[in-house]
């Protein structure tokens, strides 16, 4: 007598529909790996239509074709330790990227443009992720980040620690790199992340957060440096009275305001040439400066001008 089967029975017995089910990452690889190829003219083709037209089905035909490209290209970063479905999005971002700015008419294959803007997208996301702190900001760095490891075994520097003095001459003759960066970037590579509320002793009696100097000004200094920029400012404003008003306008312009003002710009303002307003600063300054030492002393060992 056959027996009745309830709903869900048929996938709780069966290993490759759970399977299926409980890792959807793999089902979505194996779907993108059987898309298939496209031919010079269909990639054309699409790329004219979403591009003069913004035909969404051709930008999904297009760049379905070409997700095994980011799925080879993401496999491999899996070094770095990161997600590998974050490194496949990462790309699928650099894909659409460089859908988005594809030229047809250049005829060049879109998958060879693709692979630049898929890698970038992708080692942008390794280098905001790997660690903690940024690792990589310029080139060079960039350069050093992805390629010093190989490197190093192609000239079987293969310690893991501090390089020699040779070495590091070789590594930055190859990956065109001064020798300083790649000493920095091999000692930032050995070492990890470490917390500031971590303890340095076992005991737990410190974080290492303790032992970082503060470089602000203790609160007495910061009292007299406040004082001191009040009765500054207080000085300048009551020598200021000793020039003209075209005089002032220059000096507040030109040397106490947030943003430096041009001498043409102050000349278009006032109706005179650039060379004039510069003379007429140069002898505001002068008696600035002549007021100042009447009143108060040396106004440059003040900080005044």
């Amino acid at each position: 007598m056959a027996r009745s089967v309830e709903p869900g029975m048929a996938q709780a017995t069966n290993p490759t529909a759970r399977t299926r089910s409980a890792d959807p990452d793999r089902a979505f690889l194996r779907t993108a790996m059987d898309a298939p190829l496209l031919e010079r003219e269909e990639e054309q083709s699409l790329a004219i239509r979403w591009r003069d037209e913004g035909d969404e089905k051709a930008l999904h035909a297009l760049t379905q074709a070409y997700m095994r490209l980011v799925i080879a290209i993401a496999s491999k970063f899996r070094k770095y330790g990161l997600p590998f479905s974050d490194l496949v999005q990462e790309g699928n971002v650099g894909l659409m990227q460089a859908a988005a700015r594809f030229e047809p008419e250049r005829e060049v294959r879109f998958s060879t443009y693709a692979a630049w803007w898929i890698r970038s997208s992708i080692q942008d996301y390794v280098l905001r992720n790997w660690s903690i702190v940024r690792t990589g900001t310029t080139s060079a760095q960039k350069t050093l980040f992805f390629n010093l490891r190989r490197v190093r075994a192609m000239i079987n520097d293969i310690n893991g620690g501090e390089m020699s003095p040779e070495n590091r001459k070789k590594t930055a003759k190859t990956l065109r790199v001064s020798e300083a960066e790649v000493e920095k970037m091999s000692s930032r590579l050995a070492a990890s992340d470490r917390s500031l509320n971590a303890p340095f002793t076992e005991d737990g009696d410190g974080e290492w957060q303790d032992l970082l100097e503060d470089e602000r000004p203790a609160p007495e200094e910061a009292v007299m440096q406040s004082h001191d920029a009040e009765k500054r400012g207080q000085w300048l404003y009551e020598a200021m009275e000793c020039l003209t008003d075209r005089e002032q306008l220059i000096i507040r312009e030109r040397k106490l305001g947030d943003e430096v003002v041009t001498l043409e710009a102050l000349g278009e303002r006032l109706g005179i040439s650039k060379e004039r307003v510069r003379q007429i600063e140069h002898q505001a300054l002068t008696k600035l400066k002549k007021s100042l030492t009447s009143r108060f002393g040396d106004p440059e060992a003040a900080g005044l001008i």
